[in-house]
């Protein structure tokens, strides 16, 4: 099941905080970049982010995006826009660092 424009556009209203936020389809999908890092993406209506050091605070359950793909940190506090913010943000860190 591809991920609609409807859920794509909330997980963008629900980020409007950082105003570094872009995205590129793929595939029904959806790869998100915080200052043209990528960080995670939007697969099947789920926000999915990158594992590293830095957001192993938040304790998020680990997924898969696709089949055969790497496990990724599942965020299902989607309506929380200042906890997201924060894992996002851990996550750039942590990519960038």
């Amino acid at each position: 099941m591809a991920t609609t424009k409807e859920y794509k556009n909330f997980i963008l209203e629900q980020l409007d905080t950082l105003s570094d936020i872009t995205y590129k389809k793929m595939m029904g999908e959806y790869l998100l970049y915080y200052k043209g890092v990528l960080i995670g993406g939007i697969y099947d209506n789920r926000l999915l982010l990158k594992i590293v050091s830095t957001n192993k605070k938040y304790r998020l359950k680990e997924s898969i995006p696709y089949r055969g793909a790497k496990k990724m940190y599942l965020v299902h506090d989607v309506d929380n826009k200042e906890i997201l913010r924060s894992i996002v943000l851990d996550t750039y860190m942590g990519l960038i660092n």
